[in-house]
């Protein structure tokens, strides 16, 4: 069954990809402006972000030549977003808040879309519900670790991000598993992880760390 291609026309998913792709992209590419690094990295960076997961996505469903590579669209929106940083990096970081809302709706989208795809190509529930949360946020994962970080969702000091991309995710397999998934069900899901994430921004929710934790190592700094 082919209900990927049942919520929006070729042309409306092709635009909200593009548009989740360049504010990925922005993220990315503001990360390499703090380390310092130069075009070519900003435009690694870039890239990676927006694309890292669903590549990865594609690449695990045998969708192959994975959506990157075929889709001439895909491969230069990041380019676009590095290039707008690099000349208005002060004006973007200004409006940092507006470019995490948009973060957050990418996110939403992302878990979802990813979500059903991987279904559609035969995988089960509960993997399509993995590659679904790995579409959403392994660009970012990649990111931070090309730039020497540790990934921000795996960081008990950042906002939470995988998890309402977990629950975008599972809301679209419980949906296909009792025959409810629905244009309206799955942007439904893709509001839901939305609004989980600013909640999560707005009111700093974090996840838990190991109960009754006693360690005689000193956190490192920032931890």
């Amino acid at each position: 069954m082919r209900v990927f291609q049942q919520f929006f026309t070729p042309s409306v998913q092709h635009t909200l990809d593009l548009i989740g792709i360049f504010v990925f992209a922005i993220s990315g590419s503001l990360l390499a402006v703090r380390k310092n690094f130069d075009v070519f990295g900003m435009a690694v960076l870039a890239e990676i972000t927006a694309l890292g997961g669903g590549l990865l996505r594609d690449i695990v469903i045998g969708a192959v030549p994975p959506a990157a590579f075929t889709d001439l669209g895909y491969f230069t929106t990041p380019l676009v977003a590095a290039l707008l940083v690099f000349f208005l990096h002060p004006e973007v970081e200004r409006i940092q808040v507006g470019v995490n809302v948009f973060d957050a709706a990418g996110l939403g989208l992302f878990c979802v879309t990813g979500t059903v795809k991987a279904y559609d190509y035969g995988l089960g529930l509960t993997a399509s519900a993995a590659l679904g949360l790995a579409t959403a946020v392994g660009g970012g994962v990649l990111r931070d670790v090309l730039a020497n970080e540790v990934p921000s969702l795996l960081r008990w000091d950042r906002d939470l991000y995988a998890v309402p991309a977990m629950v975008g995710a599972t809301m679209v397999v419980l949906c296909i598993r009792y025959d409810a998934l629905t244009p309206f069900t799955s942007g439904l899901a893709v509001v839901t992880a939305f609004v989980l994430r600013l909640l999560a921004m707005r009111f700093h929710w974090r996840a838990p760390r190991a109960w009754n934790r006693r360690s005689t190592v000193r956190e490192e700094e920032g931890s």
